[in-house]
């Protein structure tokens, strides 16, 4: 397996209620998330939001009606120890971009890279999520019901 570009996107799907959607990662049943991945040599910011989006939801938002709003944010974050050696050596810090989508809850989820999920309110999502960047672009970019 190819080493990670310490470079990724955040995106926060919430529904037309205001719901959030988060995930609970497969190998860290403490870990729940918004949508996330690594951009790929050679791809945006913005293709790799909507590439994350579709393999990690099933969800296939058209970049013909900017369904993903890029919200002009970046996030610096230490890397957890624990995953470390996905990088190159010597990376502690990733750069994150940050996305929000507003979709229909009632679409059926098609999880690859997560045991289970959940549509929450925007506090209950805040509780729920372990990294400070994803609650803070909750707070900020999910409107209050």
């Amino acid at each position: 397996m190819p080493l990670k570009r310490p470079e990724s996107v955040l995106v926060v799907l919430y529904d037309l209620r205001h719901h959030v959607l988060v995930m609970q990662r497969n190998d860290d049943a403490e870990f729940w998330q918004s949508v996330t991945g690594t951009i790929e040599y050679g791809e945006s910011a913005l293709q790799t939001a909507y590439r994350e989006v579709a393999e990690e939801t099933g969800y296939q938002l058209s970049r013909e009606r900017q369904e993903i709003v890029d919200q002009r944010t970046t996030n610096t974050f230490e890397i957890r120890p624990c995953w470390r050696y996905r990088y190159p050596p010597g990376t502690r810090f990733n750069t994150e971009h940050v996305f929000t989508a507003q979709v229909d809850s009632t679409r059926p989820l098609r999880l690859t890279e997560h045991s289970a999920y959940a549509w929450l309110s925007k506090e209950q999502a805040i509780d729920r999520l372990w990294s400070h960047t994803n609650k803070d672009a909750v707070k900020a970019f999910v409107p209050d019901q």
